[in-house]
């Protein structure tokens, strides 16, 4: 499947540049790379060389067989990706890096504004967007992180696209547990308030096609990108039947309130915000 602008062309191939992918192995680096692949861009991932699980190897292996071509070696080297960079010739950079990791990016951002040869570069989001945004603990340390992310990218002139794909089309559990690891509710459901209130949900699939549809854009350069499939706007109460409706029975609702929720993320360990890992 070729990848095509948002307004349904296909790149000519001088359009199609090399491509960097950081965080290739998690949750929504994963679904990038697919598309990066599936687009038929030159496609280059980036490995630590150590300490990866056996889950996240099977990716990468995943990965490589698609044609995706690995390069071992950290963000946090700077002299290193500068020499990537420069060698592979790579014109887009994205990074899908997890909650722990997203202050790393000041080493590869200081590498793209010396090496000044990218022409894109998608910095780790992947979700609300951060200047509008009014989160709590635990989300808020990390979002105040990718503020200062978004800032110095602007500061040093950057060419970027900053990619705010809402929520991920999964079930949202108030404790934060990763959409990856979890199904919806099959006991009871969990209503935030009184369910009314809508959002956009955005399968991973889709979030790894439209970020490779935003790179080839010229309409996306230095903006924040919204994905927003109308048919995807939902509350819960709607979430809720469309999975009564699939399971064939119906499910108790109990409704969460605002203070409980607060009173929960107030309780929340950071380390064990789910919500935060996209490596």
């Amino acid at each position: 499947m070729k990848s095509t602008h948002m307004n349904g062309s296909y790149p000519n191939e001088s359009e199609t540049g090399q491509t960097l992918v950081i965080g290739s192995s998690g949750f929504i680096g994963r679904f990038i790379t697919e598309a990066c692949l599936d687009s038929g861009r030159p496609t280059y991932i980036l490995v630590r060389s150590s300490s990866n699980s056996p889950s996240k190897a099977s990716t990468i292996k995943f990965l490589q067989d698609k044609g995706a071509i690995v390069i071992y070696g950290s963000i946090t080297d700077q002299e290193f990706m500068e020499k990537v960079l420069r060698e592979y010739k790579i014109e887009v950079v994205i990074s899908a890096v997890g909650g722990e990791s997203i202050l790393d990016q000041f080493s590869l951002i200081e590498a793209i504004k010396n090496v000044n040869t990218v022409k894109r570069f998608v910095p780790s989001e992947f979700g609300h967007d951060i200047d509008r945004a009014e989160p709590v603990e635990p989300g808020l340390t990390m979002y105040e992180q990718k503020s200062k992310i978004r800032r110095q990218i602007e500061e040093c002139g950057i060419p970027y696209s900053y990619i705010c794909c809402n929520s991920i089309a999964a079930w949202p559990y108030h404790d934060n547990t990763h959409p990856a690891d979890v199904l919806p509710p099959l006991d009871r459901f969990q209503i935030y308030g009184d369910g009314t209130v809508k959002a956009y949900f955005v399968a991973g699939s889709d979030i790894g096609k439209f970020t490779v549809m935003s790179i080839d854009d010229d309409r996306t350069l230095n903006k924040t990108v919204h994905f927003q499939p109308p048919s995807n706007l939902l509350n819960m109460n709607e979430m809720a039947s469309l999975w009564e409706t699939k399971i064939g029975r119906v499910l108790p609702r109990v409704n969460i309130t605002e203070q409980d929720l607060l009173q929960r993320a107030q309780d929340a360990d950071p380390a064990e915000c789910g919500c935060c890992d996209n490596s």
